[in-house]
């Protein structure tokens, strides 16, 4: 059976439509995804997990003094409630984050420039500062042609405390600072909560060696704003055609494949999964993640959380047959992470997207940047590699993550934030 760029295309035009975290549109994708693997004739299982939630009721950003006048702003999920009535106070540009300019902030409302990392926010709750704006985009957006992004904190972000936060266009930021406001006055309203996401799982049982088992990850949601067709409706469709292949021609070793819900809300169906599964994780093998492929313009990449021994292979493997592609040893930030954090070796295939002819969390993630014949291309050398490794008479790749890989994970995952 051959893979077919044309199956994956079609199935992509399905999935062509914003699959947001814990709303319909994921939920959507998942049926879609379900319905796919039971016409192959297998039965798929849907496992759900608590995911955060938000909705933003009320956002409204205005200077009050020595003017009037009115942004439009989005709200920070998860930056909790401004008053009732909204906050009224001084306004105040923090230019930086060290502690001369913090200095100011306390009291105040503060304008950050760009977005706020998880230290500089932890800085600014330290500060006193009642609530802050961030921007979004650049100077050179126009209104009519982007969209204001919708940020959210995270755990990480607020475990030593919270400010509310907005979030305004550079554009509108730049005149802002520049017209001198002395008071502005800054209105946030949201429900926080949690609701349900969900993984499709499928599994194929090895013919000889069904105790091994090698696990194939992909991400269907996408952000808000996105269809998401390259991130990652591409790894998605590509990880169901090896389904339908392996479905036709056994394995030898069992093959789980794993749809995951909320990636981008922080990893967090590859989090679900591993955390329910964990008497199941020692028969598993290597997590092979597809995140990212099919654009017209690019190079395709794999990075390797497993020994160097498996780059130096690969990149063998891929002069064998011609295949022209990077191989590096590192971690993805996508789902092989929950599992290299269990120690579970993993590699990540995805196309990486020449310079500006792609673009991915916005609007212009669409279908027309990808191709079939772009898809089949990847999914071929995914299937030609994994075959190797299933008719292999002992599996070749050790079960163990490198010190380097699991010293990245670690600092991906902060879990020593103090180093």
């Amino acid at each position: 059976m051959e893979l077919s760029g044309k199956r994956m295309y079609s199935l992509l035009k399905k999935l062509n439509f914003e699959r947001l975290s814990t709303f319909e549109g994921e939920k959507r994708g998942a049926e879609i995804i379900a319905e796919e693997i039971k016409s192959i004739g297998l039965e798929p299982k849907i496992e759900t997990f608590m995911a955060p939630r938000y909705e933003i009721k009320k956002a409204k950003f205005e200077v009050t003094s020595p003017f009037k006048c009115e942004y439009e702003v989005s709200g920070y999920g998860f930056s909790g409630n401004a008053a009732k009535d909204g906050i009224e106070a001084d306004f105040y540009y923090l230019e930086s984050f060290d502690e001369m300019c913090l200095a100011g902030a306390k009291g105040k409302i503060v304008f950050v420039a760009g977005g706020l990392n998880v230290e500089n926010f932890k800085k600014l709750v330290k500060s006193g500062a009642l609530a802050f704006v961030a921007t979004s985009g650049t100077w050179l957006d126009k209104k009519s042609e982007t969209d204001l992004e919708e940020r959210m904190l995270r755990p990480i972000h607020t475990d030593e405390g919270v400010i509310p936060g907005l979030c305004m266009r550079m554009t509108d930021g730049i005149k802002l600072v520049n017209s001198c406001p002395k008071t502005v006055k800054f209105t946030l309203e949201q429900e926080e909560g949690e609701a349900e996401s969900q993984n499709v799982i499928c599994e194929i049982p090895g013919t000889k060696y069904p105790e091994e088992v090698i696990v194939y990850t992909s991400h269907y949601d996408s952000v808000i704003f996105s269809h998401g067709m390259f991130d990652n409706a591409s790894g998605t469709v590509n990880n169901l055609e090896l389904v339908r292949y392996f479905a036709k021609n056994l394995p030898q070793r069992t093959m789980r494949f794993i749809f995951t819900g909320s990636e981008e809300r922080g990893l967090l169906g590859s989090k679900a999964y591993v955390a329910d599964h964990k008497d199941e994780l020692e028969n598993i093998r290597l997590c092979i993640n597809v995140d990212m492929t099919g654009p017209i313009l690019g190079y395709d990449t794999a990075l390797v959380m497993a020994d160097m021994a498996v780059c130096h292979a690969m990149d063998f493997y891929k002069k064998e047959i011609g295949f022209a592609m990077e191989v590096k040893q590192d971690i993805y930030s996508s789902d092989a992470i929950p599992f290299a954090d269990n120690g579970i070796p993993g590699i990540n295939f995805f196309r990486r997207a020449a310079a500006d002819s792609t673009k991915i969390h916005c609007r212009y993630d669409i279908i027309s940047t990808v191709t079939a014949k772009s898809l089949a291309r990847t999914a071929n050398f995914i299937l030609s590699f994994v075959k190797k490794l299933d008719n292999a008479v002992y599996f070749p790749i050790d079960r163990k993550v490198p010190e380097e890989i699991v010293e990245k994970v670690d600092k991906y995952l902060r879990k020593n934030p103090q180093k």
